[in-house]
């Protein structure tokens, strides 16, 4: 048995029954479902905190599992690629897990490199990083202002808008597609795919399908055609990629990037316009817009949790005592909201880049993906702010909802109002 903490620290919640039996470890697990929860789960985060570090949660359909909301706890976690594993097929409960589990998707085996661990991820990993590093920033930096330019004049004569469904949700995609090398038309049905696959439901998987369908097509084109883009990249890296491991890495490579980034953009747009600090005119000396992106990856992530991890052995965490094969729920929201690691953003705090919300260790989100988010991220939120400088919130902010995800923190809609202008 591995040790991290004290067993007998005054957070560990087993205790002994009459005769000597264990309490189940589940019994009084906090529920990650619910409108509540969705509405508001930095609320639920601190009442859980105050039962330990780690803590154990039901996912949707009573699913159990731990959820690591301690900084250090997390941090051991995914600094431990060997204990505690990514492969979710050592997972002890897929016997009572349903084929149609809501969150299936996520934890259901893929032979992408996210669920590779050792040499085998170090190799696909790696030609990803190296493929994402030998993209044109210039060019990256120029089809974005293109593309958010674009999106702005179809709606700034009417001085309202969506920012979520107009602007926001469009936008990694859309500039994703050029560092894809994908035409106009692939570009097109990949947007409407995408977004039906993320919605979830009944339609998901046949969308899922035809979008691996785009990505099997573009490595054919590729493959007899190579341009200064990912897909001719990886299929000359020394690293040797099988035709199912370039599918696979290029559908992740694209799905990672699209929703945490526009929720990035949103959360970002939502805190500019909901807080004094950053509501005042330029001139006024409002806060950066980079201040406010890195606010909002501590303190509203657009990648809440992941799952997750699975020990190979007993061991004990954060003052529990976790079985081999028990799901391990990664809070990297939670534990960027963790007391002892939380900067005071109202003090001056505001270079501290030590969030988790880009992940930590061998899965966490290759170079230089954080930095190519980052860049359009900033883009897209300094062009709205040009181009919109009135813009304000078309509803009380306590009316925005929002999604009913665990794995995304990210809004419903974001309506707003502006002075009416013209296309450029």
């Amino acid at each position: 048995m591995t040790d991290f903490q004290d067993p007998t620290d005054a957070t560990s919640w087993f205790a002994a029954r009459p005769g000597g039996q264990e309490q189940s470890a589940f019994e009084g697990a906090f529920p990650m479902y619910g409108r509540d929860y969705h509405q508001n789960p930095a609320k639920a985060f601190e009442e859980m905190r105050r039962h330990g570090p780690v803590v154990p949660v039901l996912l949707q359909g009573e699913v159990p599992g731990w959820l690591v909301l301690g900084y250090r706890e997390l941090r051991y976690v995914l600094s431990n690629p060997k204990l505690f594993v990514r492969d979710s097929r050592h997972w002890n409960q897929w016997s009572n897990i349903p084929p149609d589990w809501p969150l299936m998707a996520y934890v259901g085996y893929q032979p992408s490199m996210l669920f590779e661990v050792g040499a085998a991820h170090e190799r696909r990993a790696g030609a990803v990083s190296d493929a994402l590093a030998a993209a044109d920033q210039f060019e990256l930096r120029s089809r974005c202002e293109r593309v958010t330019e674009g999106l702005i004049n179809t709606f700034i004569g009417s001085g309202r808008a969506d920012l979520m469904a107009q602007y926001a949700n469009p936008i990694p995609l859309l500039v994703l597609a050029s560092l894809l090398g994908l035409p106009d038309a692939d570009t097109r049905a990949l947007v409407g795919e995408v977004a039906t696959t993320l919605n979830g439901g009944p339609a998901a998987m046949e969308a899922y399908q035809r979008v691996q369908n785009i990505m099997a097509g573009l490595l054919e084109m590729k493959r007899s055609a190579p341009g200064p883009d990912l897909p001719s990249r990886l299929l000359a890296h020394p690293a040797g990629l099988t035709d199912e491991e370039l599918t696979q890495d290029l559908l992740l490579t694209l799905t990672a990037g699209h929703d945490p980034t526009a929720t990035w953009i949103g959360n970002t747009l939502q805190l500019m316009l909901t807080d004094d600090r950053f509501a005042m005119t330029l001139s006024g000396g409002r806060r950066s817009i980079g201040q406010a992106l890195n606010e909002v990856l501590w303190k509203e992530a657009p990648g809440q949790i992941s799952i997750g991890r699975w020990p190979v052995m007993d061991t004990q965490l954060g003052g529990r005592r976790i079985k081999a094969g028990d799901l391990l729920v990664c809070g990297l929201a939670a534990a960027n909201l963790d007391p002892q690691v939380r900067p005071d953003f109202y003090g001056g705090s505001v270079g501290n880049h030590a969030h988790m919300s880009f992940g930590y260790g061998a899965h966490g989100c290759p170079h230089p993906a954080p930095e190519l988010a980052e860049l359009i991220a900033h883009i897209a939120v300094e062009t709205l702010l040009d181009r919109l400088p009135d813009v304000v919130l078309a509803v009380p902010p306590e009316l925005l909802e929002w999604r009913s995800s665990i794995q995304m923190r990210s809004l419903e809609a974001l309506p707003v109002e502006f002075t009416p202008g013209y296309p450029v």
